[in-house]
């Protein structure tokens, strides 16, 4: 089960920032997109002094950035936007819970997008931040991935109504794209959960009830990455006062409504899912005790049938002068044939009763 631990950075004063992640390798690198309904200017790798003269305030702009090693280049990019340190803070804090809230002139939104990590049954995490103001959206990305590409491509060729919308249409298709990774996510899982039951159908190995343990803390972990999405998502939805989330345009609060809805629909997956497997483990329990039941009845029947012989046996090792039938010349022929007659006699009447 995934814990969020301590840190001793905890203890540092605000203006102390820190990276709390694992991607500390990549080099932090920024590309931004200016655009409207018009024209669209894609630039790479330049510096925050070039901010100035790239960015256009009479158009969207999408800074979207990769690598949150480089402390000093966030804290240059927090002082050119004046972005209060706290928030920098938990951009870098990877620990910190999916939440949205609107301080001044910033709204701020940030969220984990998970994906399956191959052949291995861990999932891979990654925390994406979102920044909106004056018009323009930044994006703060641990590492360098595709989760972005088809909506480059869309800005690049005039697709849908993103160019023509304005930063905060731009941040719906970005959360978005990031909650497929969910889906992707899930339907992994399940493939997975679907071999795990017929497995157990067919095996009683100890190992299948660690592999439904570990998919278990799976969708535990699907779920509290989801639930607080959801209540992120349910408070712009909901939101009726003017003063709150002006970053928002009104007529674009039914898009954060869907996404609301999509957390829902994740939400009843995982539990049906969390479903499928306590079915599992059920079924994993039974067989085994099935099995148990089995191998103690043929004991029982094999005890059975060696007591009344093991009495037999127990009268003659008597040591006793005069047994009537040790003189006796077919004595131990009688015996033996008597044994094997008691032995057969025994199958047949629990055969007959289905004991076996």
């Amino acid at each position: 089960m995934r814990k969020i631990k301590y840190k001793k950075s905890r203890k540092l004063q605000p203006n102390n920032l820190e990276y709390t992640g694992i991607h500390k390798d990549y080099k932090s690198e920024i590309q931004l997109f200016v655009f409207d309904d018009l024209m669209l200017s894609e630039y790479d790798d330049f510096k925050v002094s070039d901010f100035d003269k790239y960015i256009d305030l009479q158009k969207n702009n999408w800074l979207n950035l990769h690598g949150l090693s480089n402390i000093e280049y966030i804290k240059s990019i927090g002082n050119y936007f004046k972005i209060d340190t706290f928030i920098l803070a938990d951009i870098l804090n990877t620990t910190r819970r999916t939440k949205v809230e609107e301080l001044s002139d910033v709204l701020f939104f940030n969220i984990k997008s998970l994906l399956p990590t191959g052949s291995s049954d861990n999932i891979s995490v990654e925390q994406i931040s979102f920044l909106i103001k004056d018009g323009i959206l930044i994006s703060f990305q641990e590492k360098r991935s595709d989760f972005f590409t088809h909506i480059r491509e869309r800005l690049r060729t005039h697709s849908g109504i993103v160019r023509s919308k304005r930063t905060d249409y731009l941040l719906y298709i970005l959360l978005d794209a990031i909650m497929e990774n969910f889906y992707i996510t899930i339907e992994n899982e399940e493939d997975k959960v679907e071999e795990l039951i017929n497995l157990s159908k067919q095996s009683t190995n100890p190992i299948i009830l660690e592999k439904i343990e570990k998919h278990r803390d799976n969708f535990n972990f699907l779920k509290r990455s989801i639930v607080p999405l959801r209540d992120s998502l349910y408070n712009i939805k909901s939101i009726k006062d003017d003063n709150v989330f002006n970053a928002i345009e009104k007529e674009n609060f039914s898009f954060f409504a869907r996404l609301h809805q999509k957390s829902l629909e994740l939400l009843e997956q995982i539990e049906s899912d969390m479903g499928s497997l306590e079915s599992a483990s059920n079924f994993f329990f039974s067989a085994q005790t099935h099995k148990m039941n089995e191998i103690m009845k043929t004991l029982t029947i094999v005890s059975a049938i060696f007591i009344p012989l093991t009495f037999i046996v127990g009268v003659y090792g008597m040591n006793f002068e005069n047994l009537p039938e040790l003189k006796y010349q077919y004595g131990y022929h009688t015996v033996m044939g008597a044994m094997f007659l008691i032995v057969i006699g025994m199958i047949i009447y629990f055969k007959k009763r289905q004991w076996f």
